[in-house]
């Protein structure tokens, strides 16, 4: 029955957006009726995921494929928690787009945005039920060729072309990468099912698979070095979409590694402390580079490679334990993976939402050209906020709660001597504190103060179909934050799944982790907080409106604010050799000096640095061989006659002829 609620779940997502294609371009009703049938996909899906955590047997469905056996779909308690996200955000996308992205004000493309959203939506689902290789590649495919066409949505830019056009290549280079993968799973289990291996495999061949499956969803996942595709393509793409990006594309290729993983017998140490060292590496450079960006889209894109390390950081803890023989590793590090995967999706989801409506009020995502936005966007505002505290892993909201488990593991990991787990501790407090650091420079700029332009003066308030999804999500948050009790049952039922077949008898995460003290903490100091506001609200009165410290000016503007450039600057320099900012200094010159300009850059680190330079000189060097192509008959004749010659030579026994003349 639940296996059915999400196949018929898919079915509908998939069909979705089709009515609206059979519909007049400056039509409403398309839109409607795929927002409808995508509430309704997601509603059922929602409760099919449900099943998965029942602890009853789900069966697993088999149908024929030609010339590989028959593939399998079935649902437990680890693909139930990946669904949940995929079937949460695929809902409440469209309601979002009702406001965001009209079909009236873009006839153009609205309807391909919603067509694919559903085949994206369903495309995910079905991967995360495959219990075959073939299925899981055709579930994968969808996925990827339906963001390609969200992300190239606004196919008429230029930078939204080629924001698709590197996702296409880095998606696909995946793809064939798990091509790989699974054609030496066959080879090695004779299989092309996705069931444990047992002790089956020989030690190389689980370090070949473990590096392809690491390779192909790392570039998924967008982990260092492998995002290269993702600030472009979440920065390109209209807001909704960029949110179904970061917080539930991703995802899949972190469902793809877990999933992986548990298939696989007695994971080396290696693969732990690699997957930490990676991850450690993901989240300090990706909250360092979102520090240096002035796009706001872009650089909640770099947060996602921050998370996505934090994500890594529990998943080596988790194979540490395994590797060790510590369960308690293993439940800590897992439940720090799992939950901050489910926290991930609602807080960055939730501030691409933001950042969504921000666009939408005052047409720029220039963090420099905005400003005062609280006062004309309250709504926004009070989201944007707790998602910022969300993100940077602050009581009593939802991301302090899974970033608290993952201290933990590598805390007890620490402890018992494990070098990798000491160097991850300050790392992942670092990340925490230059995470504050960015949303600080962020809100400050975006919110408060005065606008800087014309663009923060005419802003305006979201409309409700876009605010609601913007609730939901924030709720969300609160809600985890505050009862994370509500959550361990999940959690504990994934983290047996996981471990399925291997013997490990672990305890529960509430045994381990002082989830109820958390509760009770997280509540306490919300309720403090609140009781602090309306008292300071009662004692001071009613706020009367005036200048700041003025500086000795007797008129401040707004461009005497501080810029999110100017607040960044100082955190830049300390990371230099690894930014490389770029950009133009003022020139200031005379006694009367004319207006000047200061604007700064940073290129991304794989992108821009080696890739692009890297396929410049492939370019130059093939550049060379277009001497050959001149457009003459006579050249081509000659061509054809020079290889003819060389074939011929290859057939003359010059080691017959050599060996005749030269012996003695």
């Amino acid at each position: 029955m639940f296996l059915d609620l999400i196949l018929f779940a898919i079915a509908v997502a998939a069909v979705s957006g089709l009515p609206g294609l059979f519909l007049a371009r400056s039509s409403v009703w398309g839109e409607r009726i795929a927002a409808a049938l995508m509430v309704g996909a997601a509603l059922a899906g929602l409760a099919g995921a449900a099943g998965g955590w029942g602890g009853g047997q789900v069966p697993t469905r088999f149908f024929p494929w030609p010339a590989a056996g028959n593939a399998a779909v079935g649902l437990d308690a680890l693909s139930a928690f990946f669904l949940v996200p995929v079937f949460l955000m695929g809902g409440l996308g469209p309601i979002y787009g009702l406001g965001y992205w009209p079909q009236r004000r873009h006839p153009g493309n609205g309807r391909q945005l919603r067509l694919f959203w559903g085949l994206l939506v369903a495309g995910m689902a079905l991967l995360v039920i495959s219990r075959h290789a073939l299925a899981f590649l055709l579930g994968w495919e969808f996925m990827a060729l339906s963001a390609f066409f969200l992300v190239a949505t606004e196919n008429h830019l230029a930078e939204s072309r080629q924001a698709g056009w590197i996702y296409l290549i880095a998606t696909h280079v995946g793809t064939l990468t798990l091509f790989g993968l699974f054609a030496l799973w066959r080879y090695a289990t004779g299989s092309y099912l996705l069931l444990p291996a047992g002790g089956t495999l020989s030690l190389g061949m689980m370090n070949l698979l473990f590096f392809l499956a690491l390779l192909g969803f790392g570039l998924k996942a967008g982990a260092m070095p492998l995002h290269f595709w993702l600030p472009g393509a979440h920065a390109a793409a209209p807001s909704h979409v960029s949110a179904m990006l970061s917080g539930v594309v991703l995802k899949m290729g972190i469902y793809g590694l877990v999933r992986w993983l548990s298939l696989l017998p007695a994971p080396p140490a290696a693969w732990g402390a690699l997957l930490l060292l990676l991850g450690a590496v993901s989240g300090l450079l990706g909250v360092v580079f979102a520090i240096g960006q002035h796009d706001l889209k872009r650089l909640l894109a770099y947060h996602s490679v921050e998370n996505i390390g934090i994500i890594l950081m529990g998943l080596g803890v988790a194979l540490l334990g395994r590797a060790a023989g510590r369960p308690e590793w293993v439940v800590l590090g897992l439940a720090g993976c799992l939950l901050h995967v489910w926290n991930h999706s609602f807080f960055k989801a939730l501030l691409f939402l933001c950042a969504g409506a921000v666009v939408h009020g005052a047409h720029t995502r220039q963090i420099d050209q905005l400003g005062g936005l609280a006062k004309r966007m309250p709504w926004t505002a009070a989201c944007f906020l707790i998602g910022a505290v969300a993100i940077c892993g602050l009581p009593p909201l939802n991301g302090f709660v899974s970033e608290w488990f993952v201290y933990l593991g590598l805390f007890k990991s620490a402890l018992s001597g494990n070098t990798t787990a000491m160097i991850g501790v300050p790392v992942l407090a670092m990340i925490g504190a230059l995470a504050v650091a960015c949303f600080v420079k962020v809100y400050g700029t975006v919110f408060l103060g005065e606008p800087r332009t014309a663009a923060g003066d005419r802003a305006h308030e979201a409309p409700i179909s876009m605010r609601l999804p913007m609730g939901v999500l924030a709720a969300s948050c609160v809600l985890i934050g505050l009862a994370p009790v509500l959550v361990t049952p999940v959690l504990d039922a994934t983290i047996a799944c996981w471990l399925a077949g291997t013997g490990t008898v672990v305890a529960p995460v509430g045994q381990l982790a002082p989830v109820g003290v958390l509760g009770v903490l997280a509540v306490s100091l919300t309720a403090a907080l609140a009781g602090l506001v309306l008292l300071l609200r009662r004692c001071g009165g009613v706020p009367r409106p005036g200048l700041t410290w003025d500086c000795g000016y007797a008129r401040p503007t707004s461009r005497m604010q501080y810029t999110a450039a100017s607040f960044a600057q100082t955190i830049v320099r300390l990371f230099i050799r690894v930014l490389h900012p770029r950009g133009q200094r003022p020139r200031v010159i005379g006694l009367f000096p004319g207006p000047t300009q200061m604007h700064s850059r940073v290129d991304d680190a794989v992108l821009d640095r080696v890739l692009l330079p890297a396929g410049q000189r492939l370019e130059g060097w093939f550049n060379w061989f277009h001497r050959f192509q001149r457009g003459l008959t006579q050249h081509y004749v000659l061509y054809v006659l020079m290889t003819l010659l060389v074939l011929l030579c290859t057939l003359f026994p010059f080691k017959a002829f050599f060996t005749q003349w030269f012996a003695r």
